[in-house]
Parts: structure tokens; sequence; C-alpha cells
């Protein structure tokens, strides 16, 4: 018996995966976030405009994090997930570094086009892996500690890409930050076995993994998961162009140096974030055994609960002031990750899990990640001769109130959830192809 299969073996391994995933998630964050941080400096060395920025942290990386998402999670489907997941570490790590030497705009999108097909290898092999350590019961907790490697990536980007950014320019932050990925890929690869496809779900059988038609197809069937990954594509919309542009309002509205900006948004999006990202998968968790549906109305409650507070950061002028109110959505802004990523597990059958991860996350980045950061750059431009330096204000303002739209397809999802889930059960252990062909 080799080391990883005795490490295996101990009761906490299955959060030791987590953990090591999770840092594998955090990593992706900070290399695809830090361009938040940097936005300001690059745009005035390079020269480019805020629709020109919106493309490089939009629509440049999202492309190809999205379309690539897709194969590689169908070949997750079928191979060693851990050895795809590590791959694609040292790829986007790799690339990260390569952002810091390129010397004009186009040189930096191709390198950032880069460090998005590496990080389209990582996240739906790893809710695959997850899905094989926890059975449902626990999935929403297990999805939501991973999910938190969002927040400690952010809080990593801002408050370490503030002040390298301010001490040692944003060439040297990317090499700064790229490298530890490398490190986390090896320990990955030497410490973390790959599960059996559905041992903690001893009722499934296992099946063929099935082709992607059949996978698209049964996620339109299927009403909860349609709403699920409208929501989520919003959310993700919003989200993004919220951590993408926040930096640039607190640089341009409130004056403050990107240090400051750093410690401050490492504060809320960092330490207060991660906890409502927590919270929303315990609780769906703990609610889940009243009602099941709880697992998207949690969602929808949140998204919809906080615009109030949303709003009012962009309508006030004293930063105090705007920084209390901000508390609500930092705490509620990632509130869907934990859950659409434990439902999205729980309805489709056990060969089809990567790949449905890849195609929400498809939808949510080329429509988040891809359109939200475009957007608020091009509205920002657009409001520019009225509002001048306050025009990225008014954008964001605007932003908040798509969180309605959100909170509807969660809400709307959660009407259904209950009898999809039943019935993908029974399908499962009956026969796992029979409605997805």
């Amino acid at each position: 018996m080799n080391y990883r299969e005795k490490l295996q073996r101990k009761p906490w391994y299955r959060w030791y995966a987590v953990g090591v995933l999770t840092a594998v998630y955090a990593s992706s964050q900070v290399d695809r976030q830090i361009m938040g941080m940097l936005l300001e400096p690059i745009k005035i060395e390079l020269g480019a405009s805020d629709t020109a920025m919106g493309f490089l942290v939009g629509l440049t990386f999202a492309i190809f994090y999205a379309t690539l998402g897709m194969p590689i999670a169908m070949l997750a489907d079928r191979s060693n997930r851990r050895n795809i997941i590590t791959a694609a570490i040292t790829i986007w790590s790799g690339m990260t570094v390569v952002c810091g030497y390129a010397a004009t705009f186009v040189q930096l999108a191709l390198a950032r086009i880069g460090v998005g097909i590496g990080e389209a290898g990582s996240t739906p092999p790893s809710h695959s892996i997850i899905s094989d350590l926890f059975g449902p019961e626990q999935r929403g907790t297990a999805m939501g500690v991973f999910a938190l490697g969002v927040n400690f990536g952010l809080l990593i980007a801002y408050l370490g890409g503030g002040w390298l950014s301010e001490n040692w320019g944003w060439r040297m932050t990317f090499v700064a930050v790229g490298l530890p990925g490398l490190l986390i890929a090896l320990i990955l690869y030497l410490t973390v076995n790959e599960p059996r496809r559905g041992a903690i779900e001893t009722s499934a059988r296992d099946e063929d993994a099935p082709r992607f038609g059949q996978v698209a197809r049964h996620m339109w069937r299927v009403r909860s998961m349609r709403h699920l990954t409208f929501g989520a594509a919003l959310a993700g919309f919003i989200g993004y162009g919220f951590v993408l542009w926040m930096p640039s309002f607190l640089v341009r509205s409130h004056g403050l140096s990107p240090t400051e900006v750093g410690l401050t948004l490492a504060l809320f999006t960092g330490v207060v974030g991660a906890l409502g990202t927590f919270t929303a998968g315990k609780m769906a968790d703990v609610l889940a055994k009243r009602d099941i549906r709880w697992r998207s109305w949690l969602v929808a409650a949140g998204k919809g609960g906080y615009v109030p507070f949303l709003a009012a950061v962009f309508m006030v002028d004293d930063l105090t002031t705007a920084l209390v109110l901000y508390i609500i959505p930092a705490f509620f802004g990632g509130f869907y990750l934990a859950p659409t990523f434990a439902l999205t597990q729980s309805l489709v059958s056990l060969r089809m899990r990567a790949l449905a991860s890849s195609i929400v996350l498809f939808v949510l980045n080329i429509i988040g990640m891809g359109f939200g950061p475009q957007l608020v750059g091009v509205m920002s431009d657009w409001f520019n001769p009225s509002y001048g330096k306050e025009s990225l204000r008014m954008a964001l303002f605007v932003l908040s109130f798509l969180n309605l739209w959100c909170a509807y397809h969660y809400y709307t999802a959660g009407r259904t959830l209950k009898a999809d889930i039943e019935a993908i059960q029974s399908n499962t252990q009956a026969d796992p192809l029979a409605k997805a062909s």
C-alpha cells in the first residue's frame, strides 16, 4: 500500500481532499481576478479605454475558458480527474507568469487566453470528485467549503495585488501570484487519489459516460436545472462585473490608493464574503432537511434581498457610509455558489457530473465573465460625457438591479426542484441514460 492509499484511509481524508481542491480553486481565482487590481496601471501604461479593458478581462478570457471547459469535462467523465486538474493548474500558473512579460496589449491578451485555457480544466472535475467523496446530505457543506476558494482567492488578489502593484509594479505582480500555483499542483498530484465514481452512493449504478447532446438535452428538459443555469449566469454576470470594476470605482470615486483598495476589498470580499459563501452551503443542507426546495429559494432570498443595500452603495458620496452599506452585498454576493454547485450534481447521473458542471459554468462564464465586465466598461464610457469620472459609479448602480432577475430564476427553479430530483434518482437507479437519450 503506497502513501496516498494509506492517506485515503484516514477519517479526515475527505476533508483534506476538499481542502486541496479549495486551494486549487483559490489559485485559479487569484490568477483570474488579479486583473481587477491591475486594470488602472495597465490601462495607463498601454493607453487603453474602459471598453478595451473590459474586453481584456471579459471575453478575451471567458471565450476560451468556457468553451474548452466542456471537452475537458467530457474527458474528466471518462478518465483520471486528479491528473487533469494537475495539468490545468500547471498551465494557468505558468501563463500568469508570462502575463508579466507582455510588452503590448495584444501580447497580454494572448497570455490571458492561455490562463483561460488552463483554468478550463479545473472546476468541473473538482465538482465531480467532491460528489464522489460526499453524499447529497453533506454535499452543500462540502461545496460551500470548496466555494470558499473564490473568497480566499479574492482576498489574496486584493490584499497582495494592491501592495504588490504599488511597490513592485503590475508586471512583477503577475509573476508573484503565478508561481505558487505550481507548488499546489505538486501537492495535489502527490497526496490526492482519484476516487471511485459513485462510491458514496451505493444505490446508484455506474454507467458509460453519455454524449454531450444527451447531457445538454437532459439539462434543458429538467425545468429546475434550466432555471438554475439561467440564474447562475445572471449571478456571474453581476458578480464578475462588480469584482473586476470595484477596485477602479474606489480609486476614481473615493480616491483610494491601490494598497487601500486591496485592504478594503480583502476585508469585505475575502472575509465577509467567505462567511456568506460558507453559510449558504451549510444553511442549504440544514433547510433542505425540512424542504429540499430551500436549496434554491435560499439563493433567491439572498440575491433579491440585498439589492437596496447594493444600489445605495453607489448613491452615497461618503466612503464610510458606502462601506457600511456594502457589508450586506459582500455577505450575500457569493450566496449562489455552493447551492448551485451542489444542485447541479444532484440533478444529473454519475457520468454526467463533470460535463453538466462545465455546461453550467460555460453559460455562467460566457454570459457572466464574458459580458459582465464588458457591459460595465461600455456603460462607463457611455455615461462619461454626462458624469465624467463618476461614469463608472453610474454603470455599477444600474448593474445592481439585475439581481432581481437572478432571484426570479432561483425562486422558479425551487418550485419544481423536489419532483425533478426524485425523478433523477429514480431514473438513475433504474436506467441512467433512459431520460438522457
